[in-house]
């Protein structure tokens, strides 16, 4: 990782225009887990990989997920990310969707160096699947049609993808058996879906100081997360048309998000959302059981405990 971090410096770096280095510094330093690239390396660790590209990998999946979260915050309008305040706020929104740009092409170059095509077509392919799923995001999240399958549809895409990339590659740049690869797809498949599962009910039930957002932000997004789904799909036609002025028209005033927490309350619906993420991590584990015994395959076990610590 510290090899990774060396090489996301250096890449992030423009002889030209200095405030691509001062928008992608505020983020990449920002404190975060840096969770998918370590993936990559564990990946290709646990299949035996011992050359220099699993560190290109992780980089890349790093300024991948980064541009991504500099798109997003413009696109959600957010104001804060990991406690602090977002790249737009401090600067612009041009800043960050053009900065994210440059890190989605420094992300390319980073992939092409590794001479691999297979690896090329994974992230790229992981890329069109992010943004894919952002687009069905904006058509599904107001739209109280929209189901649990829709909803996995939009998580696979924005988040899923991006995991299961972050794997995939760890075994294919190592030259693992198909089975192997497979199963590490498999493996970060499950766990983006757990992760992205949590990441939604903790806006409705989680501490702001541990999640750097404030409760209830999705609902006055008006996203269709899936507590709300679960919520819609239980309602009496007097709870649908508060959801339909909420989420639809998003005519919110004071006590409507106590209101809709009453709503997930009492249908339960935190509850399954949380046993729907320990599902998911669960499916991870399993994945992991066709690759070789390895403390790595350990640790990635743990990883799957721990996105659903938050919530066990």
């Amino acid at each position: 990782m510290a090899a990774v971090n060396v090489l996301i410096r250096e890449r992030m770096a423009s002889e030209h225009a200095p405030r691509i280095p001062e928008v992608t510094a505020h983020l990449v330093e920002a404190g975060g887990k840096r969770l998918r690239p370590m993936l990559t390396l564990a990946a290709a660790d646990l299949c035996g990989y011992d050359g220099p590209y699993d560190v290109h990998l992780a980089a890349t999946v790093e300024f991948i997920h980064t541009a991504t979260l500099l798109h997003d915050d413009v696109v959600d309008e957010s104001g804060q990310r990991r406690g602090r305040p977002t790249a737009n706020l401090l600067w612009d929104n041009k800043s960050s969707v053009l900065v994210g740009d440059y890190l989605f092409s420094r992300s390319f170059q980073l992939m092409v160096e590794t001479g691999s095509l297979r690896v090329l077509d994974i992230l790229a392919n992981a890329s069109a699947t992010i943004a894919e799923g952002e687009v069905l995001q904006l058509t599904a999240a107001q739209d109280l049609r929209t189901d649990e399958s829709v909803y996995l549809q939009v998580v696979r895409g924005k988040t899923a993808a991006l995991f299961s990339a972050a794997t995939e590659v760890g075994g294919v740049i190592a030259g693992a058996p198909e089975e192997q690869v497979q199963a590490l797809y498999n493996y970060g498949d499950a766990l983006g879906i757990a992760f992205q599962i949590v990441d939604d009910l903790l806006d409705y039930s989680g501490d702001v100081a541990a999640t750097g957002k404030n409760v209830g932000d999705d609902f006055r997004e008006r996203k269709l997360t899936l507590p709300v789904i679960k919520a819609v799909a239980k309602a009496d036609a007097e709870e649908r048309a508060f959801w339909q002025r909420t989420i639809e028209k998003g005519k919110q005033g004071e006590g409507d998000l106590e209101f809709a927490l009453g709503l997930l309350n009492k249908h339960d619906t935190l509850a399954a959302t949380r046993d729907d993420a320990l599902a998911w991590a669960e499916k991870a584990k399993t994945a992991l059981e066709v690759l070789p015994k390895h403390e790595v395959r350990d640790m990635l076990r743990d990883i799957a405990d721990y996105v659903v610590a938050r919530i066990s």
